[in-house]
């Protein structure tokens, strides 16, 4: 395989140039050592936000073991995911991968929980979002440089972190998906408004490889992640057939395996199918569509990257299967609903006392314009780790739940 300057592999002609990128906000010299992509990767390694992934709970809340996986877990496990689908599909690599790494800079402590709760409370402020959650932290919220906010990545990056899950606009300027009923997030308009990100196309191939990586991810570790604490047995996984048929494989050719190398078995065949899948069904709408240049893939009919007629019926019966019994177990319901508490008691506290903020939270608010004052205060706690969201409970309140 050629081998490009600074390590960058073969790409096809519909994969994004880092050297011909539409380029920043705030234009920057270009570097000696690194292509545009591989800073913006660095950028978002090195940033605050990425840190704080380590203490932010995917299911289970951050104390509840070892062995769980984290948002950086997860993250790292996207990444490795997303750099497999790029390559095999001639998509750049370092694109796919610092997509992977950044697309859950938004979210909240405590899983969904936190972003439901944050939603709710922000209801009458145009609710919460973790996606504009996350351009907020890469655009504002990240404070490092000398020169600007945020951390001033290339326009591919920030329209992938932005539409990896597809347009957010139809051709007439509708909003789409998740956004039907409620519009496109008010972070998302103002930031598109000074750098065009193009809401009504589809992302390029690469962001798309890192949210299909995303679903792969999720499948495969949350039932790691169920069978460890015990939500449910390896037995009731023989009620999705996908899943029945990969463990009658193993049966049969590992006979009496142990159930620790049992499961690992089965959650990394999990993997390799959806990957193979995805880039087999990739290859044969690259084919398809016959694009020459990324602007063909952002102006497709459809996504290009997704999982084939049989693998999108496996992926959705996973779902199923864990919503049912991991999602909605009322183990961790319990723990949802405190941690849910924990979040609105901070919120109302901070929104009606923001001295109670430290001193950079609290700069320049005044408690006449009532939405500023609310979204800062999401911020703020969007931004926590989970740990440190029960010691401002702690400190803030007589009473704390365990949150186990």
């Amino acid at each position: 395989m050629t081998v490009r300057p600074y390590g960058e592999r073969w790409r096809a002609s519909y994969a994004c140039d880092p050297w011909g990128s539409r380029g920043r906000l705030f234009p920057e010299a270009v570097s000696p050592t690194r292509s545009e992509f591989q800073r913006d990767r660095d950028r978002i390694i090195h940033s605050s936000a990425f840190r704080r992934l380590k203490h932010k709970t995917q299911v289970f809340v951050y104390h509840e073991g070892d062995h769980y996986r984290t948002r950086l877990t997860h993250t790292i496990e996207v990444s490795q995911i997303a750099r497999a689908l790029a390559r095999s599909l001639g998509l750049d690599e370092d694109l796919a991968e610092a997509l992977a790494l950044s697309h859950d800079l938004g979210h909240t402590p405590f899983g969904h929980t936190g972003e439901d709760t944050l939603d709710e409370c922000m209801k009458e402020f145009g609710g919460f979002d973790h996606n504009a959650q996350a351009l907020r932290v890469v655009t504002r919220l990240e404070r490092r440089y000398a020169e600007y906010d945020g951390l001033n990545l290339a326009w591919e990056t920030l329209e992938g972190l932005v539409k990896h899950n597809g347009p957010l606009l139809d051709p007439e300027g509708q909003p789409t998906l998740r956004y039907a009923e409620r519009g496109v997030p008010l972070a998302i308009l103002e930031y598109n408004a000074q750098h065009d990100l193009e809401l009504a196309t589809y992302a390029s191939g690469e962001a798309q490889a890192a949210a299909i990586a995303d679903d792969i991810a999720y499948d495969s570790h949350d039932i790691d992640d169920g069978l460890r604490a015990a939500l449910f047995d390896i037995e009731e996984l023989r009620e999705v057939p996908f899943l029945d048929e990969i463990l009658t494989e193993i049966d049969a050719r590992y006979p009496g395996l142990e159930l620790s190398r049992r499961i690992h078995e089965l959650t990394r065949r999990v993997i390799t199918r959806f990957v193979e899948d995805v880039v087999a069904e990739g290859d044969r709408r690259i084919a398809a569509l016959a694009p020459t240049t990324a602007d063909d893939i952002r102006h497709g009919a459809e996504t290009v990257m997704c999982f084939s007629h049989k693998m999108r019926e496996a992926d959705a019966s996973i779902k199923r299967f864990l919503f049912a019994h991991m999602y909605r177990h009322p183990k961790v319901m319990q723990v949802r609903a405190e941690a849910d508490d924990v979040l609105r008691d901070l919120f109302q506290r901070f929104k009606n006392e923001p001295e109670a903020m430290p001193e950079e939270w609290r700069a320049d608010l005044t408690r006449d314009d009532e939405a500023r004052l609310a979204r800062r205060v999401a911020d703020y706690i969007a931004g926590m780790t989970d740990g440190y969201a029960i010691l401002e409970h702690r400190r803030l309140f007589d009473v704390t739940p365990d949150l186990r």
